[in-house]
């Protein structure tokens, strides 16, 4: 290793913030701008705020160079110092499934159903779910049932009806792909075999969009499934690489 040399760490760093991931966020996707379901973001942001102690979330305040692009994916974190916003652009249109990869993470039993900046599990799942090729990393909770994504909510329809994970976060992007597309649907435990017996699994996640899977691996083992791609013109829900 490379001998590291001390320093004095930044007072702007010497924060329960950044030290701790004393805050909270979201991540917002935007069409030429325009932020796609702000509200339900905003509402789910607000109550993670309550829970934390922080103030609620502002106006939000899209910089110029973020409209620019037709999908941006704006991220908007709250801490008790103020509040931040940082964006990237994201990648093109998508075609064809994804490879999931389900891990050895597990969410917090607590703070699983928030977005807080204490997020190691989902970066090391993730890290797994790449090491492998895969698009995107499952976590499961402390009885082994899937729950949720590194970036993204999982769906799965099992015996024709829709299913959605309990114990994970309350994905907006996969209530108002549920809401426009499912007339029946409920939440469920999802045990490892219910995802790995399911007729279809899809990911939905502000940076994705609505992406169908088409392979499904963990430790020493891999399904196939048939894509079943969704066709949708909401910009908010469009599947994107």
């Amino acid at each position: 290793m490379p001998e590291l040399t001390p320093f004095t760490l930044p007072p702007e760093l010497n924060h329960p913030a950044w030290l701790h991931g004393l805050s909270a966020f979201t991540s917002v996707r935007l069409h030429w701008g325009a932020p796609q379901f702000w509200p339900m973001h905003r509402a789910r942001l607000a109550a993670t705020c309550a829970l934390l102690g922080l103030s609620p979330p502002g106006e939000l305040e899209i910089p110029p160079e973020a409209a620019a692009a037709e999908f941006t994916l704006l991220r908007l974190t709250v801490t008790d110092a103020g509040q931040f916003v940082s964006w990237r652009p994201l990648g093109s249109r998508a075609s064809g499934g994804v490879h999931v990869h389900v891990g050895g993470q597990q969410v917090h039993p607590q703070w699983g159903a928030h977005k807080t900046g204490n997020y190691l599990p989902y970066v090391l799942a993730l890290r797994e779910a790449r090491r492998v090729g895969a698009f995107e990393g499952l976590l499961t909770d402390g009885a082994g049932r899937v729950v949720d994504g590194s970036r993204s909510s999982l769906l799965i329809r099992s015996g024709g009806e829709i299913l959605e994970p309990v114990g994970g976060l309350d994905g907006v992007t996969r209530s108002v792909f549920i809401q426009e597309n499912a007339e029946h649907w409920r939440r469920e435990a999802l045990s490892l075999y219910d995802v790995q017996t399911a007729e279809a699994l899809w990911l939905c996640g502000s940076g994705i969009g609505v992406r169908p899977v088409s392979q499904l691996s963990g430790d020493g083992w891999a399904l196939n499934f048939e894509p079943e791609a969704v066709r949708s013109e909401q910009p908010g829900l469009v599947g994107l690489e």
